[in-house]
């Protein structure tokens, strides 16, 4: 049927458009209706005559080609809006793609619109003064996570099979977790965040949402490799797709830590099961080797709160402060506390907990080839804002959240987001943290469990 968008991953989905099964215009029409009459509120801006042209002249034989994708709302597309999410900067009006937008145009996809996302992708909730809440589509109560919250919506909820994401903290992590997706947090560098790179706290690394390891491994394929515009880019790497299920022998014997916690975040019990049974069956279906190792990175999510606020400064310019009472709270209260405690010796402080944190991870690291950890401490909470910080006697506000994901955005290592099944309804998953420049290792982790186990079998979002 055309009538709903395709329910299955974005390459099958090519696949159909070069069979003829479907057609891009198709598709097109159905996602947009889709979005029209959804509930999730993953979109904040939809340009759908230029992506209906476009799909009436798609070259389908491209990685991507007639796939109508979301971009995340803190990404340009030109002539699009570029609000930060702000309400400060409602009317900012973006001059070019970004990068990554203009590879995956190069290879047939099609922007569709903005999604959702946090403002200024600064917290691991997607509710802001300007969109207000993007729901879960799981459970329309609970937040989808962020920043990236609006893509992980939109494609667990059956809007879109592909969107972008950034993850600076987690924010491709946490909510390709607490939506039942697989995600990808990459070696610092691997996709160029260019033209007009910012460079903040050097934490921030560009990915997307998906519904299959296949998904994001093309994904990489077309946006991955070194930009001028991006001094701090990497090298291009191919085969990533291909390289999908050729891995295998490769990983056996590899060392592998678990640290559900990483020492650090207070994890709930049930959460803490679901994922240590998924660890476990990882690690014998992997033939890996499972070592007893001390693991407990430093807990410095204040630390990372304040070094990327530098941006957020940069980017209000002279409207700050008197936009102050426009901004979410939290963003707010940073702003504030940044105006107030921001000094040189701050920034000491910071570079010493970076070092600190630097230095614990690469230890762990000549110990073993990975570490198996929780996503995230908890289920998703509330769509309007977080449960009380204690639930329980546990910490379960969003700043456990980052103990968790953040070590690895400061170390620059990639991490993998693996679905690992169902706690009381709600999505949970295991996190998979790799040695620097092993992205293809992680994507084979991930692709061994989506082959014995599959997720998508598991169950759907009721929104789906």
């Amino acid at each position: 049927m055309t009538d709903a968008p395709w329910s299955g991953d974005a390459v099958s989905l090519v696949e159909a458009f070069r069979t003829g099964e479907r057609t891009p215009l198709e598709e097109l029409d159905a996602t947009l209706a889709a979005i029209e009459s959804s509930d999730l509120n993953a979109f904040s801006h939809l340009d759908p005559e230029p992506a209906r042209k476009a799909a009436a002249n798609a070259d389908v034989s491209q990685p991507f080609g007639g796939l109508p994708i979301g971009v995340k709302e803190l990404d340009h597309v030109a002539g699009w809006p570029a609000t930060e999410a702000s309400i400060p900067l409602k009317d900012e009006i973006a001059a070019h793609d970004s990068t990554k937008v203009a590879r995956l145009r190069t290879a047939g996809a099609i922007p569709i619109g903005l999604t959702t996302s946090s403002e200024f992708g600064g917290i691991n909730l997607t509710y802001t003064r300007l969109n207000g809440a993007t729901k879960n589509p799981w459970n329309l109560e609970h937040t989808p996570g962020g920043s990236s919250g609006g893509s992980a919506s939109a494609v667990a909820g059956g809007l879109v099979t592909l969107a972008t994401g950034g993850d600076g903290g987690g924010s491709i992590r946490i909510p390709a977790g607490f939506t039942g997706l697989p995600g990808l947090k990459a070696t610092y560098g691997r996709i160029p965040k260019g033209p007009d790179m910012v460079m903040a706290s050097l934490t921030a690394v560009s990915g997307c949402l998906s519904r299959s390891v296949r998904d994001i491994a093309r994904y990489f394929d077309v946006s991955n490799g070194f930009d001028h515009r991006d001094p701090y880019s990497l090298p291009r790497v191919d085969g990533w797709e291909a390289g999908l299920g050729n891995l295998r022998e490769a990983l056996r014997g590899k060392r592998v830590a678990i640290a559900i916690d990483l020492g650090s975040a207070t994890v709930d019990d049930e959460v803490a099961a679901a994922v240590d049974i998924a660890a476990r069956a990882l690690i014998a279906d992997a033939g890996l080797v499972l070592v007893d190792i001390p693991v407990k990175t430093p807990e410095l999510s204040y630390e990372w709160a304040l070094s990327g606020l530098s941006e957020i400064v940069m980017l209000l310019g002279d409207r700050y402060p008197d936009c102050a009472a426009e901004l979410t709270p939290e963003i707010a209260f940073g702003m504030q506390i940044v105006g107030d405690m921001y000094d040189i010796k701050a920034r000491a402080r910071i570079e010493e907990q970076r070092v600190l944190m630097n230095e614990t991870m690469a230890a762990i690291f000549d110990e073993v080839d990975f570490v198996l950890a929780s996503t995230n401490p908890d289920v998703a909470f509330g769509c309007k804002g977080p449960l009380p910080a204690v639930v329980n006697g546990q910490n379960v506000g969003p700043g456990n959240n980052g103990a968790l994901t953040i070590p690895s955005n400061i170390f620059g290592n990639p991490a993998m987001q693996i679905p690992a099944g169902l706690v009381r309804g709600l999505p949970v998953g295991l996190q998979a943290l790799g040695k620097h420049h092993e992205e293809q290792l992680l994507l084979e982790l991930a692709h061994i469990v989506e082959t014995e186990r599959p997720w998508h079998q598991i169950a759907r979002p009721a929104s789906a």
